[in-house]
């Protein structure tokens, strides 16, 4: 496992003391939401820009395709 170092004022340090919390797995879970949070913000951006490129399909496709479905039962 890798190490970070992060620096905080020491008035947060001294709070941070006072409070019964696991710090660095509070960090850890933080850091995980946050990269979690950027990939689907990036996913997203790349299917909207697929969509954006994408042809789509022709006017009435949708009307036929229901017509041909029906008439196919």
């Amino acid at each position: 496992m890798a190490v970070i170092t992060v620096r905080v004022p020491d008035d947060v340090k001294a709070k941070m003391k006072e409070v019964k919390i696991n710090w660095s797995e509070e960090i850890r879970r933080f850091i995980t939401q946050r990269i979690e949070d950027e990939e689907r913000k990036r996913n997203l951006q790349k299917a909207l820009k697929i969509l954006k490129e994408g042809k789509g399909v022709e006017r009435g496709f949708s009307a036929k395709s229901v017509r041909e479905d029906r008439d196919s039962n």
